[in-house]
């Protein structure tokens, strides 16, 4: 029964990437998009690859905060292959156990810890990189000027900053209240949070550099930040489809040209892509 749920999933992850790429295609020119990827200046992508790996170095680095919280010490060498296999999981085999599950599944065997509070602290992590993505906006909606109809500027400059400093408070509090265990690795946690989303910034940045985008830099990594929410959704496989969507529908907000766009974030995730793959490949020894 749970083979055909997992099918199913499978399916349906299938279904909604497709129906998103063909919304995508639909409203973009396909011309200019292959015009502006054969002008693509690749030495640009090589820092943009490192960076993006740093950047789950430093996403892996947190998860082993929590790890450690709950009793489980493992090495950051370890730690970094077991993510880099949940990484695997997660965008090749999305409709299986998945990454988490996977890695919850090891740990618990291999070094009895609660299942509970594996689930916990892989939940904590997804939440801590929210809260760092939550945060940066709030601020780059400050520095952007985004074209909003429906609602002054006044306004809108008061609830982004009122966003910046209530973000990490009730986080604080969400913390305190389900993941009281956690809680002595929050401010460390959260660094590294920051740290890894905006390695992830400097990334985007070099990629935009590579498809020769000089201007309205800060709106198209305010999109970024925007398609990575988006893109944790579990509706495409690995969020394809539905980043590019954000960028098709938000350009005419944020002023940024929608075929440069949709090829940034292709670009993207062909890097978190073939990242990924490396996952693959990783054997794993828990008894480091």
């Amino acid at each position: 029964m749970q083979q055909y749920k997992n099918q199913l999933k499978t399916l349906l992850k299938l279904i909604l990437t497709g129906l998103a790429l063909y919304l995508v295609f639909r409203k973009i020119d396909t011309q200019q998009l292959f015009e502006i990827l054969k002008t693509l200046q690749w030495p640009w992508l090589i820092p943009a690859l490192l960076l993006f790996v740093l950047s789950k170095v430093a996403t892996a680095v947190r998860l082993n905060q929590y790890f450690k919280n709950i009793g489980l010490y493992l090495s950051e060498k370890l730690n970094f292959r077991l993510y880099l296999i949940g990484m695997f999981y997660n965008l090749f085999l999305p409709g299986g156990i998945g990454g988490d599950g996977y890695k919850v599944y090891l740990l618990n065997k291999h070094y009895q810890v609660s299942i509970k509070k594996l689930v916990q602290a892989a939940l904590l992590d997804r939440l801590g990189g929210l809260v760092a993505i939550v945060f940066l906006l709030f601020g780059f909606f400050l520095l952007v000027d985004v074209k909003l109809d429906f609602l002054e500027s006044g306004l809108w400059n008061g609830l982004m900053i009122a966003g910046l400093i209530l973000t990490i408070p009730v986080f604080w509090l969400v913390q305190k209240l389900g993941f009281k265990d956690f809680l002595p690795s929050f401010w460390s946690a959260n660094l590294w949070s920051f740290a890894g989303q905006i390695t992830q910034l400097i990334c985007a940045w070099f990629i935009l550099m590579a498809l020769g985008i000089d201007e309205k830099i800060l709106a198209y990594q305010l999109v970024f930040l925007l398609s990575s929410i988006v893109a944790v959704l579990p509706l495409t496989i690995g969020g394809v489809g539905a980043r590019e969507l954000v960028f098709v529908y938000a350009h005419q907000y944020a002023g940024i040209e929608e075929a440069t766009a949709v090829a940034f974030s292709l670009i993207f995730f062909l890097i978190t892509a073939g990242v990924s793959l490396v996952g693959a490949f990783v054997k794993m020894d828990l008894g480091e």
